[in-house]
């Protein structure tokens, strides 16, 4: 699977990777299809975030209600990892629920796009698009 990604939202997601530094920045992807025309930041509400991040609770109950309300539908998730690889670690892995969801990662030198699938991740390929894509 290939995925849409707007410029605007690949530069919001290296401008948060860099002002959570040195903690774990996260937030959600949203858009239509395969197409990610938005970002949104949340709050890293884990006990540890400089190592883990879990989404603040309230921010995916908005969108899940902005979705049902007809605005862009939730299609992942984005975190950092301030010190390591875009790829998922071992606790991103024992993490996810294999539910189908896009998953970006910010490493230190780039952003990588993943599926969470019920066997485990696979490498997204991905496009840059303008915002009128």
């Amino acid at each position: 699977m290939a995925i849409k990604v707007t410029s605007e939202v690949l530069e919001a997601l290296r401008e948060a990777a860099k002002r959570a530094d040195p903690c774990e920045a996260c937030g959600l992807l949203l858009g239509e299809a395969v197409q990610i025309t938005r970002f949104v930041e949340a709050s890293n509400v884990h006990a540890s975030p400089e190592t883990h991040f879990e989404i603040d609770p309230q921010a995916l109950i908005d969108a899940h209600r902005a979705a049902r309300m007809g605005g862009p539908k939730l299609l992942g998730y984005f975190h950092s990892h301030p010190k390591g690889p875009a790829k998922p670690s071992q606790t991103d892995q024992d993490m996810a629920s294999g539910d189908e969801m896009i998953w970006a990662i910010a490493g230190e030198s780039e952003i990588a796009f993943w599926h969470d699938l019920p066997e485990g991740f696979r490498p997204l390929s991905y496009a840059m698009v303008d915002g009128q894509n």
